[in-house]
């Protein structure tokens, strides 16, 4: 299952113009006299680390010759915000209503954008440059005059800032909480946006606003924002929103007068003319749909799928490719989260309970072929899991808080127990017997029941059957310990909507890790999120040992302090036993009918399907599949 980012070195005391004196009120108040602001950057990282000096001229993971054209024809892999991978009804997907299509961030531009093949940084896009403050509160962000949206008017400061004020306001939750602590976006004037954060807030912040769709401000000012609906959007970027049918599939059409096409960093990519989404609810029926060349380009992310059913015809003529590539990127956690703003999963020693019964080993022999591996940190595949004692610069965050956390996080960090792979490992099942004992669960006529005399019933939620091959197997080991155990599968939006309102025992989620975590970070396990509605705390961690583990992994000045924080907090969040952890694997696996082709070289941090790779017309034709 899939889902889903300090500039330390500025030269000081240059004055931008206005003058120092000069006084700048904004809606949200008088502000102090002008800040004094370092010189333009071209763009920023979290650690002041970037690979591209100015003036760059193009992005090292791409073909600057490659060719316009063809379609590229897939399944979803990622989403984000309010999107859907099954289903949709909405084509706003920057608020909390409806189910909207995958990709969709793809027809707008934004400040600036990412280059993947770094961990953090971002370069100039709308914004044609950034100066920061010496405060380091205030960033000045200077537009291209340029910048134009798809019906030709003018993408301005103005823009930006009522973009930024109107999703701090009226956003999606992941959109909001994210971006709290900026004070205010100001348009001093067509070119120039001033964004101001709270006091000793990262560059983190700075950067995820950077990032964030900019939309028409007159487009919106007479449109209800929060409303969901079908009317097309309008947006700024390489593609604008092409044919669709609500549910079954969307386009996104090159924009052929795209104003940003020749940019540094959009040179060599958006080569496809059209990209398409299809949409299906059944994993089995979508495969089929490859098969019969519905669509072209698939992920495959389940196991038994890549291992048994690649052998049809055109695999076998080398009509459709099967490709590996590498996964650098932290894979964060996946896994059951277990929902603890529900009293009968309040006591630790029950989780552990529910993640002793699960049995990987049997689960990954049996059912995955074994292509997975063990995941057990909410870092996962990174330098920020923490592994062995704690160094001694972890010791130092962690020692203020003895007494408050238990006491394994001064040792080994929590590992799920290695079952014997039988599907029945009777000793894990009485040790799991046992801490549910200890918890006041006693079996009464057969079934467990809470210190409240209620039977003790736990319910899976899905939104699709591919799970249930999983599913079912760990609860006939939960029913073999008393818990009265089941699965429910619901539609995508009723799904969608449990979710937001974190009305679920368990749910399946996998969180994709930034390589740099910043801001965004906090809607994972910070109390400030728990009951904030569709918010990624799954689990409603509220702890404010990891609240403030979190606020030190984000402020932390150098990658070195990064990383001893995150091994800190992982080993924290590790032994609160918020979920029964799941998998992962290190690698994409794509199959894919062959008329594509893409870089030597992948960006280290993404895959970069939609705009790095091209349609190759040549190949298809040998193939035997043009048209």
């Amino acid at each position: 299952m899939a889902s889903g980012k300090s500039l330390l070195h500025l030269n000081r005391r240059e004055l931008l113009a206005g003058g120092a004196a000069t006084a700048c009120i904004t809606a949200a108040g008088i502000l102090p006299a002008r800040a004094q602001f370092g010189p333009p950057r071209h763009g920023m990282s979290i650690f002041g680390e970037l690979k591209y000096a100015p003036g760059f001229t193009q992005l090292g993971y791409v073909n600057i010759d490659a060719p316009k054209g063809g379609k590229l024809s897939r399944t979803p892999s990622t989403w984000a915000y309010n999107q859907n991978p099954t289903t949709f009804n909405t084509l706003n997907t920057l608020v909390q209503k409806g189910d909207a299509p995958v990709a969709l961030e793809i027809i707008y531009d934004s400040l600036m954008r990412r280059a993947t093949d770094e961990p953090d940084a971002i370069y100039g896009l709308a914004a044609e440059s950034v100066a920061i403050a010496d405060d380091k509160r205030r960033y000045q962000f200077t537009m291209r005059p340029q910048a134009r949206f798809h019906d030709g008017s003018p993408l301005t400061a103005h823009d930006a800032a009522f973009t930024l004020e109107t999703l701090k306001e009226k956003g999606h939750a992941l959109i909001r909480q994210t971006i709290r602590r900026m004070e205010s976006a100001v348009a001093e004037d067509d070119k120039t946006l001033t964004v101001t954060l709270e006091e000793n807030t990262p560059v983190s912040l700075a950067m995820a606003i950077a990032t964030l769709p900019i939309l028409s401000k007159a487009f919106h000012e007479t449109r209800d924002f929060e409303e969901a609906g079908l009317d097309l959007p309008l947006g700024s970027g390489p593609y604008r929103v092409g044919q669709l049918e609500a549910g079954r599939y969307i386009e996104y059409d090159r924009f052929e007068d795209y104003w940003g096409r020749d940019l540094p960093i959009n040179r060599g990519r958006y080569n496809f003319d059209h990209i398409r989404f299809e949409f299906f609810r059944d994993r089995d029926v979508a495969f089929e749909g490859f098969k019969g060349r519905a669509y072209s380009l698939r992920e495959e992310f389940t196991s038994r799928v890549w291992a048994t059913a690649y052998d049809f015809p055109a695999v076998k003529e080398g009509k459709v490719r099967l490709e590996t590539l590498p996964d650098d990127t932290p894979s964060g956690a996946q896994g059951w989260f277990i929902n603890t703003r529900l009293k009968k999963f309040a006591d630790p020693r029950v989780r552990e309970a529910m993640i002793n019964v699960f049995d990987f080993e049997w689960t990954n022999k049996t059912l995955f072929y074994g292509l997975y591996q063990r995941s057990w940190s909410y870092f996962q595949n990174s330098d920020m899991m923490a592994e062995g004692a704690p160094s001694p610069e972890e010791l130092d965050l962690l020692e203020p808080h003895r007494g408050q956390v238990p006491g394994e996080v001064f040792g080994e960090p929590y590992v799920p127990p290695v079952t014997d792979g039988s599907g029945r490992d009777r000793r894990l099942q009485r040790a799991a017997a046992r801490l549910l004992d200890e918890a006041g669960y006693e079996i009464r006529d057969g079934v467990r029941h809470t210190p409240d005399g209620e039977v003790f019933r736990i319910e899976f939620l899905n939104d699709e059957p591919t799970f249930d091959r999983v599913v079912q197997p760990y609860i006939q080991r939960l029913k073999a310990i008393g818990i009265d155990a089941r699965s429910r599968t619901v539609d995508a939006s009723q799904y969608r909507s449990r979710i937001v309102d974190y009305d679920f025992d368990l749910v399946v989620e996998r969180f994709s890790m930034p390589a740099t975590p910043g801001e965004e970070v906090r809607v994972y396990w910070t109390s400030d999120n728990a009951d904030v509605p569709g918010s990624r705390n799954l689990s409603g961690i509220k702890d404010p040992v990891v609240d403030e583990l979190t606020r030190r992994l984000i402020d932390a000045k150098s990658r070195g302090e990064q990383i001893t924080a995150a091994r800190a907090l992982d080993r924290v969040l590790r032994a609160g036993r918020y979920w029964v952890p799941h998998w992962y694997k290190p690698v994409h696996t794509l199959a894919y009918w062959d008329v594509y082709s893409h870089p030597e070289q992948k960006p280290r941090y993404d895959l970069g399907l939609d705009d790095t790779w091209w349609y190759d017309a040549a190949k298809a034709k040998q193939n035997g599949l043009a048209g």
